[in-house]
């Protein structure tokens, strides 16, 4: 197992980052419960499905609704690669806010990786499992929060 830990420990998210992915969506705005419909379409599939390019600011869209109500968020990444793995984990990371890990180096075949937003540790691991895709856990410190999961979501989702 590989661990990294982001370049400086960030307690709270880039807000113009966040602010940036929002301005690239339609400004139609979606209720929470429109949101978590969904991206509930994704929880429970072993392998996240292919989506159009007209579907992914929607969906995109959904995420971040949730994912701001949320203190932070915890990433499980499944990938064919190292290369597709950490691929999705950035795109993923500046989605939400965060500075994602520099330091994790590529290994051979699939890879499973999970990168905790709310101290910032990643690990990097080989996986031998058949899931593919990128699980969301929506974190709230209050147990009224937001505490849910979504996924297996598309590993291009942000690309």
């Amino acid at each position: 197992m590989i661990q990294g830990r982001y370049p400086s420990q960030i307690s709270s998210k880039h807000p113009s980052t966040i602010k940036r992915f929002m301005t690239r969506q339609n400004q139609t705005q979606i209720t929470i419960q429109e949101a978590k419909k969904i991206l509930n379409k994704f929880n429970c599939v072993d392998i996240a499905p292919k989506i159009k390019p007209s579907e992914k600011g929607l969906i995109r869209q959904a995420l971040l609704s949730i994912a701001n109500l949320a203190d932070y968020q915890i990433l499980g990444i499944c990938a064919d690669t190292a290369e597709e793995g950490l691929l999705a984990m950035k795109t993923y990371s500046l989605a939400l806010g965060y500075e994602p890990p520099s330091d994790l180096p590529m290994i051979e075949g699939p890879v499973y990786i999970k990168l905790n937003g709310k101290n910032g540790i990643c690990h990097l691991d080989s996986y031998s499992g058949h899931h593919r895709g990128v699980l969301v856990s929506c974190q709230s410190y209050s147990h009224a929060g937001i505490n849910e999961m979504y996924g297996h979501l598309p590993l291009d989702l942000f690309v």
